[in-house]
């Protein structure tokens, strides 16, 4: 999944970060409500955890911003305001969830994979994807076809995730590019069609057909297998 954060500590932002990313998740740091909100508005997010007391834009105004712009993204607060009243103003500002500092990360973790949960969203650390002739299980990397289970590596389990729940649809290198490296990556020599390439070998090999179409300057689209 693919996680926004909007903290203004630097410290507690990178820490958050390593944990989602070590949890499979791809998690870009917002370090003010404005830019929050400007990255939140772009679309590219399945959640987003906001620290209340921001610059620029208070994180209660970021949520309330984002719901009134019909953005219905789970909204993880945290917050160091711990009284009932600060509770209740931070969901009924919007936000579906209500995490006080000091916080441990395996909380942080379990909250937010509820919410994705009660959205429809399956977790990155738990997730079973089935397409015809293809299954992935995101949290061990593994994929399994016709019988052969295949070892995926980390950014290859993330890819043919954004593959396998868009398939039978073209998926744009843009749309993989987000699925799979954090926002400020800058892409160099053909990075996704290297990835598509190793990824491609490890699930046809013992096969005559390829799940994975290349459509000519647009991008990928996976098909599915009787």
């Amino acid at each position: 999944m693919r996680i926004l954060l909007v903290e203004d500590d630097a410290v507690a932002a990178a820490y958050l970060q390593r944990g989602l990313a070590e949890a499979g998740h791809v998690a870009d740091i917002a370090e003010d409500g404005a830019e929050g909100l400007d990255m939140a508005l772009e679309g590219l997010y399945d959640a987003a955890i906001v620290d209340r007391k921001l610059p620029l834009l208070d994180g209660l105004e970021l949520v309330r911003s984002l719901r009134s712009e019909g953005i219905t993204i789970p909204v993880l607060m945290c917050s160091a305001l711990a009284s009932t009243e600060h509770r209740v103003e931070g969901l009924r500002a919007g936000c579906d969830d209500y995490l006080v500092k000091p916080y441990a990360f395996v909380e942080v973790l379990a909250r937010l994979n509820a919410l994705l949960r009660s959205a429809g969203l399956a977790s990155a650390t738990g997730e079973l994807l089935n397409v015809p002739g293809l299954q992935l299980d995101c949290r061990t990397r593994q994929a399994s076809r016709g019988g052969r289970l295949i070892q995926l590596q980390y950014r290859e389990t993330l890819l043919l995730a954004k593959l396998m729940r868009h398939s039978g649809q073209l998926v744009t290198r843009d749309m993989l590019l987000e699925s799979a490296w954090d926002y400020h990556f800058d892409p160099k020599d053909n990075v996704i069609d290297k990835h598509i390439y190793r990824l491609r070998r490890k699930l046809d090999e013992g096969f005559e057909q390829s799940l994975i179409r290349t459509i000519p300057g647009a991008g990928y689209l996976l098909e599915p297998q009787p």
